[in-house]
């Protein structure tokens, strides 16, 4: 359903948000996430294109988030690299539907509908504070800055 750069992204973006406020280079988000780092730096200029993200280049530099995590939605992220498609007409373009969906694309866009609304309600601190046996994008034990994020929600 999601592409391999949606994956990717909210990967990236789960990682900052777990290292939020330090930045971080590509390389090291690359090591992390094991996306491929010259995917994942076409994927971090799309995103600071669209606010997601900022950079900065040069000693100290790297990427950081550029809103707080409990700012940040799911949904930011994956408009920001694919925008999740709603069916607002006939994809068959049959002129006695026109706006009125079928069956089948009603329930198609319902689909779309409540995945559009549960990363709408999703934060990025949410993801990482909920309780649970694994910590996102993490092998082993909570860490102590885990725990403090899951506190905080």
């Amino acid at each position: 359903m999601f592409s391999n750069t949606v994956e990717y992204a909210l990967r990236a973006i789960v990682h900052l948000a777990f290292e939020a406020p330090e930045a971080r280079t590509t390389a090291q988000i690359a090591e992390a996430t094991k996306v491929p780092k010259d995917y994942l730096s076409k994927i971090l200029q799309g995103l600071a294109k669209k606010g997601i993200v900022q950079t900065q280049r040069g000693v100290g530099g790297g990427v950081t988030l550029a809103k707080a995590p409990e700012e940040l939605t799911i949904l930011d992220v994956v408009n920001a690299v694919e925008p999740i498609q709603r069916i607002t007409t006939c994809p068959l373009g049959l002129a006695t539907h026109g706006i009125k969906l079928c069956p089948l694309h009603r329930r198609m866009d319902d689909a779309m509908a409540t995945v559009e609304a549960a990363f709408r309600n999703s934060t990025l601190a949410e993801v990482l504070g909920e309780p649970g046996d694994s910590i996102p994008l993490c092998d082993g034990e909570p860490t102590v800055q885990a725990l403090k994020l899951r506190r905080k929600v």
